[in-house]
């Protein structure tokens, strides 16, 4: 097998091979995966109704699409790099055509979440995705080539709220339709990676580490599956509890078989290099704002503001057009000016300026959400701070990873990112419902006071903030204009185990 600085000199030259068509692919492929998370959040409403389900039952179709993706992704970036990137990725698009071709014709809750499970596991083409660019793109065109492909995560969860509010309005909606939209989206991207990706040249090989496997899911789901369900079960209920405690045994569990097999699926060294465990936080805590926008907001505008003084009584459609659209569309066009400043400045900078960004946009809206105006402009800031933080992520990691384990070191980092969606979800959740307007007309619903949206702003705010720190203290030595080159290069000895300490 040959070396990775090898493999990049001898790649023949541009006119052979099309690195644009290579980055489209894999960039549609991505958005499409992005969007999966949020496409069903503004119509749970319209699925319980129709399905004739409890809150509680329909929550399942957004925590089973999480559950999966925590299980699968890891699994899938490991065999990918084992095995072939690209013939995982299009058997993973193949696994969410058919989940949503059987989440748009079921009547039955019990199968719309099988075709969520399905969905979800197809989160696994992005880090497959940033292996096969690490492995296809120049060093010093990698950079941007990570910051595209990443940068349509935040766009494609911001354009799935906004396509299922259109689809979903007028007077009779139905939300099949946006299931129907992720098959047509979906067989595209299947169409586009089959066609434009060339074939994987380098594989590992090996066994796969199915023990190891087997006690990371079982860590994820008793850790994820409290925290989206916590509300409905209690966060003092012995289920919570009990799985919480449960997570912490299987965590050490995992621990321990990963040191003691051969081949483990994930590298322990490297999970714990400092550059890549700083990366999975500030994943943690992007994911945690990016989720806080898009419900808080969503939430926000829609509220009656002739009962609750507050809100712009905006529909499901409104909401996503005028509120969430400029978002979500800064945040594509902010992702390869991420690229470049990656490549010039490096990630840690590009953390940096995204923390900065993030709070301000917090801020902003936690001090004025009474203008339409005030709401959409830090919207938009905040959507620039994702989309930085979602370029500067990769490159911290393919600049800390030996060559073989890219594919597993961004599945990690994508299950950071979903454990943080998931945990600003149920934070919205909790504080939105932990007070009331005191004083509402009989028969009116019960609605979040008016400080409560002002406090999720600030949590979320706080959460970019730390970013920042996590940058200064865990990325002190990935900085400086060749950081990009190092991120596209060999930076790790992939003749190792360890990467080299930062």
């Amino acid at each position: 097998m040959s070396s990775p600085a090898t493999a990049t000199q001898g790649r023949p030259a541009d006119g052979q091979r099309n690195e644009t068509v290579i980055v489209f692919a894999l960039s549609l492929a991505a958005m499409v995966v992005s969007m999966m998370q949020t496409l069903v959040v503004p119509i749970l409403g319209l699925i319980q109704n129709d399905l004739e389900t409890t809150s509680s039952n329909v929550s399942w179709v957004t925590t089973a699409t999480l559950l999966s993706a925590a299980v699968f992704t890891p699994l899938l970036g490991r065999f990918g790099d084992q095995h072939g990137k690209k013939k995982t990725l299009v058997g993973v698009l193949i696994v969410m055509v058919a989940g949503s071709v059987l989440a748009a014709v079921t009547h039955s809750l019990l199968w719309l979440i099988v075709g969520r499970v399905l969905q979800g596991a197809a989160t696994a083409i992005f880090p497959l995705a940033l292996s096969v660019l690490r492995e296809e793109v120049r060093p010093a065109k990698l950079p941007g080539a990570m910051a595209m492909v990443s940068g349509t995560l935040a766009f494609g969860s911001g354009l799935a709220l906004v396509a299922t509010g259109l689809l979903t309005s007028g007077d009779n909606p139905d939300y099949r339709s946006a299931f129907w939209l992720a098959t047509g989206l979906a067989a595209l991207a299947l169409i586009a990676v089959a066609t434009l990706v060339p074939a994987t040249k380098e594989t590992t090989g090996g066994r796969t580490d199915v023990l190891g496997a087997l006690t990371l899911a079982a860590t994820l789901v008793l850790l994820l599956l409290p925290i989206t369900q916590g509300h409905e079960w209690g966060w003092s209920s012995a289920r919570t509890i009990g799985c919480f405690a449960g997570a912490v045994v299987m965590a050490a569990l995992w621990t321990f078989v990963e040191r003691k097999v051969a081949e483990p699926l994930v590298d322990m060294k490297m999970f714990v290099h400092r550059p890549v465990l700083f990366a999975n936080i500030a994943g943690l805590l992007v994911g945690f704002g990016s989720f806080a926008l898009f419900i808080g907001v969503s939430y926000l505008v829609q509220m009656p503001s002739k009962i609750t003084g507050y809100g712009f009584d905006a529909s499901v459609l409104r909401a996503s057009v005028e509120f969430l659209l400029p978002s979500t569309i800064v945040s594509l066009l902010a992702a390869p000016v991420g690229g470049q400043l990656v490549r010039h400045k490096g990630p840690r900078l590009v953390l940096l300026l995204a923390s900065l960004i993030g709070t301000v946009g917090f801020v902003w809206i936690a001090l004025d959400h009474e203008h339409a105006f005030s709401v959409i402009a830090a919207g938009m800031f905040v959507g620039a701070a994702i989309s930085f933080g979602y370029a500067a992520m990769p490159a911290v990691i393919v600049a800390s990873v030996p060559h073989h384990q890219t594919g597993i070191a961004n599945g990690i980092n994508s299950i950071s990112r979903s454990t943080g969606s998931a945990i600003g979800s149920a934070m919205i959740t909790t504080v939105l419902a932990s007070k009331s307007i005191e004083h509402l007309p009989p028969g009116a619903p019960k609605l979040p006071a008016e400080s409560q949206f002002s406090l999720t702003f600030v949590i979320a705010g706080t959460a970019f903030l730390l970013v920042a720190f996590v940058a200064q203290l865990g990325l002190r030595k990935i900085h400086g204009p060749h950081a990009g080159e190092v991120a596209g290069g060999a930076p790790a000895k992939d003749a190792g185990t360890a990467p080299a300490r930062a």
